[in-house]
């Protein structure tokens, strides 16, 4: 299954009372440290320890999670380029919420930001799929929005389960919320003149849900709009529309809005598919990114539209693969673009052209991830994180590269000992290129062989949890594992001109197995990497995974014998799962995909990729940590391996998503991880002398699954 976050930007919207309705009452979290002291750093100066959960955990975070895939970026620029206001958050577990607030930074006068404002809760982003709405459990990307005088700022806030629209006063702070619709408002945005707040809703979904309620009083039908693993009635439809309106802020009256206001709303927030990079010269110049071919993951080029309707083609080879970004400087006549590059596009590269005038200049290049970037009066302002620091502000000079450090949301970050990390590249099987990046324990000793933990599915930037932030892998090192942070390889497929669709993309070679096999022989390489530098204990590997992660991890257990153990957070592609649990429209996409219908008894497809089919000469332990949405999927391959006797341990989280987004949660899927793996691979059978009487049972649980139970094969080699 490819996760959702890949393709969250068909975000239909922000959120959606149906899909928070069972969410916990609780404290709204303290904001006390939400902008930090600096001179935290000095207090802390000659401090220093292994990083536990919460502390991944309690991490501020401006923007998204994963920034490889923001497309829009999280910082916003006042309008005199001299001022920057973000949304940060920070997850307190005990309370079970996240602190928000809206912070401001001076670029003039580099240092802590000013929080504005503080409060409400996580407002999480849901997709579109097959046309009906699914929650995901990711948390949204809210931006702010400058009013035109810079004097005001709106932005999307989440108070007592509904989205609305919030205005502050960027000198006093004082703010309030301007909306106040029955369904939550998923995008905003400022008339001409600001004297009003264009913003849209999903109106429709009232009287949608009033038809369910009807319909729920004769039975469903059962069709298309159901996704029985996730929701025993339908869906919400995908296609109802926003209804835009504009509300005057000096008499607070609200009426609809016409064409060209409507027009002002910013089309990632209202779900169109992300535009392709673009950027707008003062003098009306154009530059484009856009695809080589017809094969939407093929790779982009870049194309400049002069305002007399001259076009001029990069032909440079800098020009060409993953555009992130593009800006022209204020003289109209010099790009500034970023770009992912090198082995498996694995570096963050920055470049400046003058269209027409030679080669683009490359101003930095660095395995560092640089995102959410804009430009201001005085350089490139840019999110860098790199695999041991969390993201932090810093601004370029857009001539030499230099970069200078405006702001470090984590000071205390700094007081943590973590382990080296090392910058690993391969290629698969069939030749293609594959990186990651090993971390290993904090004192390794070279020469030491320690038991060897594989996370899936990027590795880019900080390495926090894996593709879901289930697997904490600074963390894990802490603890004693080595842990190879792994980056899927680019698909064959994505090269074929001929296709011209995700989907054809994503179905190629399905039927035989392609993709998988692709992925288990990256993964595979990887480990000989590791154990042939004499990191790796080769009879003790762990693998792991989420969405398509779980997949991979799922077809190694089948696949392979030399994994000592296994977690999975969504689970499985069955049989079953296939064809019936996600709903008929779910089964038409995948068996036209090539996988093999319910009745077909297709023992030679399902050898190759289902655990149940499999679960006979599985000996992989397996434990499951799944979203209460998602567990159905998971109940066969739970009851297949317990027939067999194979250890597997399964647990489900209460209003989840295929994302765990409850902190508390959150921190418990970190630490069962770590014990999980403890106990196959370190030999640990007993819990923390502090933990005993929170821990007993569970061990005593892992204890009898492992009890004459021994692994039939050698756990040395594939």
């Amino acid at each position: 299954m490819v996760s959702p976050v890949v393709r969250r930007r068909a975000v239909v919207a922000l959120s959606l009372a149906w899909a928070l309705a069972a969410v916990p009452a609780c404290a709204e979290a303290p904001c006390t440290d939400l902008v930090v002291d600096p001179t935290i750093v000095a207090r802390l100066k000659g401090a220093s320890r292994t990083v536990r959960p919460v502390d991944l955990l309690r991490l501020r975070q401006i923007g998204e999670p994963e920034a490889m895939f923001t497309f829009h970026p999280a910082l916003a620029l006042s309008p005199d380029r001299r001022h920057l206001a973000f949304v940060i958050q920070r997850a307190d577990p005990e309370a079970n919420r996240y602190c928000t607030g809206l912070a401001v930074l001076d670029l003039d006068r580099p240092g802590p930001p000013r929080l504005l404002n503080s409060g409400g809760s996580i407002i999480l982003t849901v997709n579109s799929f097959r046309g009906r709405i699914w929650g995901v459990g990711y948390p949204s990307l809210t931006i702010p929005r400058w009013s035109p005088d810079g004097r005001s700022i709106a932005w999307l806030r989440r108070d007592d389960g509904t989205t609305q629209v919030w205005l502050a006063d960027v000198a006093t702070g004082d703010a309030r919320a301007v909306t106040h619709e029955a369904v939550d408002v998923e995008a905003v945005s400022w008339s001409a003149d600001g004297e009003a707040l264009i913003y849209a809703s999903r109106t429709g979904q009232i009287a949608e849900r009033a038809a369910f309620a009807r319909e729920g009083r004769s039975g469903f039908h059962y069709d298309d709009r159901f996704v029985p693993i996730m929701s025993d009635r339908p869906m919400p439809d995908a296609s109802i529309g926003w209804t835009s309106y504009s509300v005057d802020l000096e008499s607070g009256a609200r009426r609809p809005a016409r064409e060209a206001e409507a027009e002002r709303l910013p089309d990632d927030e209202l779900g169109k598919f992300p535009p392709l990079p673009v950027a707008q010269g003062y003098d009306g110049r154009v530059a484009r990114a856009s695809h080589s071919t017809s094969n939407p993951l093929s790779p982009l080029v870049i194309t400049v539209s002069l305002p007399n309707g001259t076009q001029i083609a990069c032909r440079s080879l800098r020009c060409e693969g993953r555009i992130v970004d593009m800006w022209w400087k204020p003289d109209a006549k010099t790009l500034v673009f970023l770009r992912r590059e090198g082995w498996a596009h694995g570096l963050s590269g920055l470049y400046r052209w003058a269209p027409g005038q030679g080669e683009p200049e490359r101003l930095v290049l660095t395995h560092d991830l640089i995102s959410n970037c804009v430009l201001a009066k005085a350089g490139l302002v840019c999110l860098r994180e790199t695999s041991t620091q969390p993201q932090r502000l810093v601004r370029f000079d857009v001539h030499s590269g230099k970069s200078e450090l405006l702001y470090d949301p984590n000071p205390e970050w700094a007081s943590f000992r973590l382990g080296a990390v090392r910058h690993l590249q391969w290629s698969n099987d069939a030749g293609a290129q594959v990186r990651g990046d090993l971390v290993l324990p904090p004192g390794y000793e070279p020469g030491t062989r320690v038991p060897l933990i594989v996370t899936t599915y990027t590795s880019n930037g900080f390495l926090r949890g894996g593709m879901g932030d289930e697997y904490p892998i600074h963390p894990f090192a802490g603890a004693g594992f080595a842990v190879l942070s792994y980056n899927a390889p680019e698909r064959a497929s994505a090269s074929d001109p001929d296709l011209d669709s995700r989907e054809q993309v994503g179905a190629a070679g399905t039927r035989t197995w392609v993709w998988r096999r692709a992925v288990e022989s990256a993964i595979e390489r990887g480990i000989d990497r590791v154990v042939e530098m004499g990191v790796a204990d080769p009879s003790k590997v762990g693998i792991t995974g989420l969405s398509d992660g779980s997949t991979s991890a799922a077809f190694a257990m089948i696949n392979s014998r030399r994994f000592a153990a296994a977690s999975i957070s969504t689970c499985c592609m069955e049989p079953w799962a296939v064809n019936a649990g996600y709903g008929p429209a779910f089964a038409r996409l995948k068996q036209g995909q090539g996988y093999a219908p319910l009745t077909a008894r297709d023992d030679a497809f399902w050898k190759h990729g289902s655990l149940v089919a499999n679960a006979a000469r599985i000996d992989t332990p397996l434990l499951m940590q799944l979203a209460d949405r998602e567990y159905l999927g998971g109940v066969d391959v739970y009851a297949a391996l317990r027939e067999q006797g194979k250890p597997v341990d399964m647990y489900v989280f209460p209003d989840s998503f295929h994302h765990k987004w409850q902190p508390a949660q959150k921190l418990a899927a970190y630490q069962r991880n770590i014990d999980w793996f403890a106990f196959w691979l370190q030999g640990k059978t007993a819990p923390d002398p502090n933990e005993v009487e929170e821990k007993a049972g569970t061990y005593a649980h892992w204890n009898a699954l492992a009890a004459g139970w021994k692994p039939a094969e050698s756990r040395s080699g594939p």
